[in-house]
């Protein structure tokens, strides 16, 4: 099986679910269980099919965490030295050509993006297009409505 690139606050983010899962919400879903079961009849018994359910929905979860991580290829750009070229895990700052506006991206594995907070997958385009430029190179982005052309400010492996 192939390596899933992951930066390290990416895993840290998956152990502390998995750990979450395992040590708090599995007892909490036995518990509930437990005293679904004490009800009476199981056919009828709504908590209990619920919180079967929610077991069912955890261990999918613990056993995706599982092989996420198995397969993860942690890469801390942080221990390498910045030579200037957008890789996996660096932070680029950028300025689009046409508007002057200026924007910020993380580039990080599929389980850590996050538009919101400026962290693009590292399978999006605009990451695909960044990946392997240097400082005031020109990035082209395929976009829908056209090309959007935009130039690396800065390049940093935080």
């Amino acid at each position: 099986m192939a390596t899933v690139p992951m930066t390290v606050r990416g895993a840290e983010m998956l152990r502390e679910e998995l750990d979450y899962l395992k040590h708090t919400k599995r007892p909490a879903i036995s518990e509930a269980i437990a005293s679904a079961r004490e009800l009476g009849d199981l056919k009828e018994n709504a908590e209990y099919h619920a919180a079967r359910e929610e077991q069912g929905l955890a261990e999918a979860r613990v056993r995706d965490i599982e092989s996420k991580l198995s397969v993860a290829q942690v890469i801390d750009v942080t221990k390498m030295a910045n030579n200037g070229k957008v890789i996996f895990g660096a932070t680029v700052t950028m300025v689009n050509i046409d508007t002057d506006a200026e924007v910020t991206y993380r580039i990080v594995g599929d389980d850590e993006a996050d538009l919101k907070n400026n962290l693009i997958s590292v399978n999006s385009p605009i990451a695909r297009a960044m990946v392997g430029k240097e400082l005031d190179d020109v990035v082209v982005v395929k976009a829908p409505s056209g090309d959007i052309e935009y130039e690396v400010l800065k390049v940093e492996y935080l």
